[in-house]
C-alpha cells in the first residue's frame, strides 16, 4: 500500500471535450474521483491539459478578427483561465456536497523555457481539433500550419513544445500549499515564457502538460507524480490480443522499453518520459492510472507504479 501526503495529479485536455458545456459536465463528473483523496487530508496540485482548447481559441481568433492572430501564449492564458474556472467551480461544489472545507485556488502560471531548445524548431505538440487528410492538406496550404497524424485518430496541427525549466509563480504555489489550498496550476503546461533583458516574454509554443507536471512535482517536492489516462495501466503491445500490462516497474527497466520504441510519441511516450524525469530527479514514485481509479492507485497500487 502506498501512503503519501503530497501529490501532483495530471490529466489531459482531450478528456474535457471540445466545448465549454461538455467540459463543465465532464469536470463535474471527474472531480468526484478526487474526493476520497481530499477526505484523507492530502495536499494536491492539479495540472490539466489544453491541447484541443488552445488550438481552437487560436483558430477562432484567427478566423474572427483581423490579422495577426492571437499569440499562442495568450491563447494558453485564456485556456488556463476558463478551464481553471470550470475545474475550480466543480471541485468547490463537490466539496460543499461532501461537507469538506478546503480552499481551492487556480493559479495562472508562466513556465520558463529555453528559446534555444531544439524543440523550438521541430514542432511536435498536437493542438486543436482532428482533421482528415484532405482537410489537413488544405490547412497546410492555406494557413501554413504543420500537420501531423496523431496516434491513428486523425491529423492535427503541431507546434513547438520546449521543455519546462522553471515556474515563475513557484513562491505563490508553495505559499498556497503551505496553507493547504488545493491548487490548479500549470494548466496546458503553463504559459511559455523566456526571460529577456525586458523581463518575461511569451513565445509561440505550447508546453507538454506532463513535463510541466513533472517540473511542478519537483518544485513542491511531491511524494508522487500521478498521470491520469483513459486506461488503467501502461501496456506493451496495447493493440495486440497478447498485450501485457505493466503493474510495477523500475525506472531503468522502463527507460530500456522506451529505447526499444514500445510507446508512441503521440500517446503514452510523453507521459512515461515525464514520469522518468520525476522519478530520476526525486527518487520518488510516479503512477500512471485511470481517472476513475486514482484513489485506488494510491491506496492499493491499481495502476502502473514506476519506482526509482
Amino acid at each position: 500500500m502506498i501512503k503519501m501526503s503530497k501529490y501532483v495529479i495530471s490529466f489531459g485536455g482531450n478528456a474535457l471535450g471540445i466545448d465549454p458545456k461538455t467540459q463543465k459536465k465532464r469536470l463535474e463528473d471527474a472531480v468526484q474521483a478526487f474526493i476520497p483523496l481530499i477526505q484523507a487530508g492530502h495536499d494536491i496540485v492539479f495540472v490539466h491539459g489544453n491541447g484541443p482548447q488552445v488550438g481552437m481559441i487560436h483558430l477562432a481568433f484567427e478566423e474572427s478578427f483581423s490579422s495577426p492572430a492571437i499569440p499562442l501564449s495568450e491563447a494558453g492564458a485564456m485556456s488556463q483561465g476558463y478551464i481553471g474556472y470550470h475545474f475550480q467551480n466543480s471541485l468547490q461544489n463537490a466539496l460543499i456536497k461532501a461537507n469538506l472545507h478546503r480552499p481551492v485556488t487556480t493559479l495562472i502560471s508562466q513556465v520558463i523555457v529555453d528559446i534555444n531548445d531544439p524543440a523550438m524548431s521541430e514542432p511536435t505538440k498536437p493542438i486543436g481539433a482532428f482533421y482528415d487528410l484532405k482537410e489537413a492538406e488544405t490547412l497546410e496550404k492555406e494557413k501554413q500550419y504543420t500537420m501531423m497524424e496523431d496516434a491513428g485518430r486523425g491529423y492535427r496541427r503541431v507546434v513547438s513544445s520546449p521543455k519546462p525549466q522553471d515556474l515563475v509563480e513557484k513562491d505563490s504555489l508553495l505559499t498556497l500549499l503551505n496553507a493547504h489550498h488545493l491548487v490548479i496550476t500549470g494548466g496546458g503546461g503553463g504559459i511559455p515564457v523566456v526571460l529577456t533583458d525586458d523581463g518575461y516574454q511569451g513565445i509561440e509554443a505550447v508546453i507538454d502538460k506532463d513535463f510541466a507536471s513533472a517540473k511542478i512535482a519537483e518544485i513542491i517536492e511531491a511524494d508522487a507524480l500521478i498521470i491520469l489516462t483513459d486506461i488503467d495501466y501502461v501496456y506493451l503491445d496495447y493493440l495486440s490480443p497478447n498485450r501485457k500490462k505493466l503493474t510495477s516497474i523500475n525506472a531503468k527497466e522502463l527507460a530500456q522499453l522506451v529505447k526499444e520504441d514500445h510507446f508512441k510519441a503521440g500517446s503514452m511516450l510523453p507521459k512515461i518520459e515525464a514520469c522518468l524525469q520525476f522519478v530520476n530527479h526525486s527518487g520518488k514514485q510516479a503512477i500512471i492510472a485511470s481517472l476513475n481509479n486514482v484513489n485506488l492507485a494510491i491506496t492499493e497500487g491499481l495502476g502502473t507504479i514506476i519506482n526509482p
